[in-house]
């Protein structure tokens, strides 16, 4: 029923014996896909692990703007040779964090670029983390291609049901880019979807004081949108201050249904394919 499109069973505390247990609580619950986001060169690994050992599950691989002072052109390569196998599915999470600065900023836009090339490069989505630094990752996607004709010529249109970008309801463009968890304006919001990006919304969407989040999703159609955990941070009510696990995609796709007086599992099957499609999974 869901898609939980940005998850972290390769956290670095969970043990094998941990990912057996968030693995079985995902095949008892109506979770039916998920994509195992890396954010350094081990959790990369890792995720491709765990796309080839549970079925439900697909990979993607690259070095979150955190990690980039420790990045190289070894761990590039290596990055890339593990975006050939099977079930790696996107680049990512990369871009730039300039609220935590665990990285220098010159080192996070230099492989931020080096990463959007390579994605260009074997042609595959990208999942973007941005971190108050919205205007220089919109500026870098655009100045290396991830917006480009090129680029959206390589993937299949995509569905525009409420004619919210084309005027009229049809197809558009699309060029395979993620704003995960997605924290800006709304009008940021419809520019990225213009430009032929999704926008990826979590838990936070739930908290009490989040209008901006529910002006994003109140702004813009239900097939731009991706649901994710980013377990196990940015737990939903009523979860909020544990540990956030993919079952608990339920209470986005539930809010996001009460904000767009939608029904709750008309939300999930939209969301669900609108991943399906990003990701290029049959």
């Amino acid at each position: 029923m869901y898609f939980d499109s940005h998850t972290h069973l390769n956290n670095e505390d969970n043990t094998p014996e941990i990912v057996e247990q968030l693995a079985a609580e995902i095949e008892e619950s109506k979770v039916a896909l998920v994509a195992d986001i890396g954010f350094d060169l081990a959790s990369s690994k890792l995720a491709v692990d765990h796309a080839a050992k549970y079925p439900w599950c697909y990979a993607v691989v690259g070095v979150h703007p955190h990690d980039t002072d420790s990045m190289d052109e070894m761990t590039l390569y290596m990055i890339k040779a593990l975006a050939s196998k099977d079930k790696v599915c996107a680049i990512g999470e990369i871009g730039l964090d300039f609220h935590y600065d665990h990285s220098a900023r010159d080192n996070q836009r230099r492989w931020f670029r080096e990463q959007i090339r390579l994605a260009n490069e074997l042609k595959m989505p990208i999942v973007i983390h941005a971190r108050e630094a919205d205007q220089e990752v919109m500026d870098i996607l655009k100045e290396e291609g991830a917006f480009s004709d090129e680029r959206k010529s390589w993937f299949p249109k995509r569905p525009d049901t409420t004619g919210f970008v084309s005027g009229a309801p049809g197809e558009i463009d699309d060029a395979r880019v993620v704003i995960h968890c997605f924290s800006g304006s709304a009008e940021l919001a419809k520019q990225y979807v213009k430009l032929g990006a999704c926008i990826g919304i979590d838990g936070p969407i739930t908290y009490k004081n989040n209008r901006k989040t529910v002006a994003v999703a109140a702004s813009i159609p239900a097939n731009f949108i991706l649901v994710e955990t980013d377990a196990p941070y940015l737990t939903p009510v009523p979860y909020r201050g544990k540990k956030n696990v993919s079952p608990y995609v339920e209470y986005t796709v539930d809010k996001i249904a009460e904000i767009k007086g939608m029904e709750h599992e008309e939300v999930a099957r939209i969301t669900k394919e609108n991943a399906k499609r990003f990701y290029g999974i049959k």
